[in-house]
């Protein structure tokens, strides 16, 4: 297994987004590309990363996984500069890494088994859809984070409103004149500690595409031209203040 990716700097921010939900991954790489499931430990929430083939300038691959930890490396891509070329390959039970720029640089990662299950994003009816400017997004999911520890996402007569209440309260609402919204009424709350961290991702992409329905699991997607993230977050199904 060989592969190169000429702008290594996304699958290297990708990485510290996911490596901030789990410590260690299955990396898939077959015919269609590089992907990553990995569920996080407290079972609340669910991310899937995938790196189409067409986004690597050398592609050499059967089947193969790869059981990483990410801490180690996200330590390596952080040397990756922004000119840099890297290159992942696999040898025996380990993976070789060799940034290129002014100098080539290797590194050398030993593979870990992982025992779990291979997984897969649940297939998920939602009644409300959104999608919405990025940076509107990370924006209102901020104001939230100062006020409270959870937020709702409410749809009320055609307007999408993120909303945090404790003893104090910020609201964001949103019109069809911000944003497209095909939904129904409802409403559920999610954990601003996970849409936080979710929000990371939202910067790599212009739009955030929002799925939810009444006290139902959440998912986003953000999709540029060479990459896909999406999340899945359970709901904090508790009384509002």
């Amino acid at each position: 297994m060989l592969v190169k990716l000429e702008n290594p700097s996304f699958f290297a921010r990708t990485i510290e987004i996911i490596s901030e939900l789990v410590t260690e991954v299955r990396i898939k790489i077959n015919e269609f590309g590089l992907s990553i499931v990995a569920i996080d430990p407290a079972n609340v929430a669910m991310v899937s990363f995938k790196l189409p083939k067409t986004a690597f300038s050398q592609f050499e691959s059967g089947e193969e996984v790869l059981g990483i930890n990410l801490d180690s490396l996200k330590s390596v891509l952080k040397r990756c500069g922004s000119g840099s070329s890297l290159i992942l390959e696999k040898k025996d039970n380990l993976l070789q890494i060799q940034i290129q720029d002014r100098i080539k640089r290797n590194f050398t990662l030993s593979l870990i088994d992982i025992d779990a299950e291979e997984k897969e994003i649940p297939s998920l009816e939602f009644s409300s859809e959104v999608k919405i400017n990025s940076i509107d997004f990370v924006a209102s999911i901020e104001d939230c984070a100062v006020m409270a520890d959870a937020c709702s996402f409410i749809i009320d007569e055609g307007k999408f409103i993120i909303e945090a209440k404790s003893l104090n309260s910020a609201r964001s609402e949103f019109s069809s004149d911000e944003a497209e919204i095909k939904a129904e009424n409802s409403k559920s709350r999610y954990s601003l500690e996970y849409l936080q961290k979710f929000m990371k991702a939202a910067k790599l992409v212009e739009k955030t595409q929002i799925k939810f329905s009444d006290d139902h699991p959440l998912r986003l997607d953000f999709t540029a031209d060479f990459f896909s993230i999406t999340f899945i977050l359970a709901p904090r199904v508790e009384t509002e203040d």
